[in-house]
């Protein structure tokens, strides 16, 4: 059969190809919301900003039948293992975003209760800034979430062999030392 033999209505593609497609716009979030972001986390499913337009609006409460985690909002260390033992139920493939300026760093919460960033414990695979984030920042960090799973997605799912530990931020380089190191001698300077 010659190419000019199929009808304009057919298109070919590889099974991951396929795959792919059909798991970035068939997320399943769950919601794990402590804080204000919680608030905007649910404004984003409400029918002014209709996230079922992305094909992510079935907000599910039950880990196993959720492939997205939200985590909006400070988590505090008591909250830490429910946090990971949500992840732990969740069925591969999985993916994470992280929502708000306490999620991704502890935000002003400079505490020892206050996890300081929650790729930490487990693996974030998109961050979303702000305090709180608007729902279009999480409807846009959802976009470029399916963009990254329709490019990097295999049917087998070796992309997730790569992210087995959470990242967790990275020491220090010499630079960044030296440069506390200053900043801190002038502060003593000044008092």
């Amino acid at each position: 059969m010659a190419m000019k033999d199929v009808p304009d209505n057919v298109f070919m593609t590889s099974l991951d190809a396929a795959a792919s497609w059909a798991r970035s716009n068939s997320l399943w979030p769950m919601p794990f919301a402590t804080a204000c972001c919680g608030i905007e986390l649910m404004a984003t499913a409400s029918s002014r900003f209709d996230l079922a337009r992305f094909g992510a609006e079935v907000m599910r409460f039950s880990p196993r039948q959720c492939d997205l985690m939200i985590v909006a909002g400070r988590v505090a260390m008591k909250m830490l293992p429910v946090l990971q033992r949500i992840w732990l139920q969740m069925p591969e493939p999985k993916w994470c975003i992280s929502m708000g300026a306490c999620a991704c760093t502890g935000g002003v919460f400079d505490t020892y209760a206050v996890v300081q960033g929650v790729d930490r414990f487990i693996p974030v695979d998109l961050y979303v800034p702000g305090c709180p984030p608007r729902p279009e920042q999480l409807m846009a960090g959802i976009i470029a979430l399916q963009d990254k799973i329709k490019n990097g997605g295999t049917l087998n799912g070796t992309e997730f062999g790569k992210r087995t530990q959470p990242t967790g931020p990275a020491p220090f380089d010499l630079d960044e030392l030296i440069r506390i190191r200053e900043a801190n001698e002038k502060l003593v300077a000044l008092n």
